[in-house]
């Protein structure tokens, strides 16, 4: 398995330990109490606030970004491109997603957009290496 194909399982599991970090919150309380629900739990992630709201936010939109970075390395990988330069960019795009989403914790807006377009951009290099 190349390290391009290890990174968008990176990639995938990225948006979970977001959700994990939004609710992290509310494990261990009861719902009366404030705790997570799971009963309804896009209700109770919206009334979260503060940086649980942008962890959320960040789930939200590491999920919108998968699809044209897995189509990136795929269409890469299908068109014979240096497995190794399919490999740099796609580690790149977890790092960027990494520090996106730390980012956007510490509501750093200005440069997390920044961040998210870099990565945009080497999901669309991707299709052209």
């Amino acid at each position: 398995m190349s390290l391009a194909n290890l990174c968008i399982i990176a990639a995938c599991l990225l948006p979970v330990v977001t959700a994990a970090l939004a609710k992290a919150k509310g494990f261990g309380k009861r719902r009366r109490d404030g705790g997570y629900d799971n009963h309804d739990p896009r209700g109770w992630m919206s009334k979260q606030q503060g940086w649980q709201a942008r962890a959320n936010a960040a789930q939200a939109n590491g999920f919108e970004a998968l699809p044209l970075f897995i189509a990136g390395v795929l269409v890469a990988q299908q068109s014979g491109a240096s497995q190794g330069r399919i490999d740099q960019l796609a580690i790149a795009f977890v790092v960027l997603r990494l520090v996106y989403v730390a980012l956007y914790l510490a509501d750093q807006a200005s440069l997390r957009s920044l961040v998210w377009a870099v990565g945009v951009a080497i999901s669309i290099a991707l299709f052209f290496i």
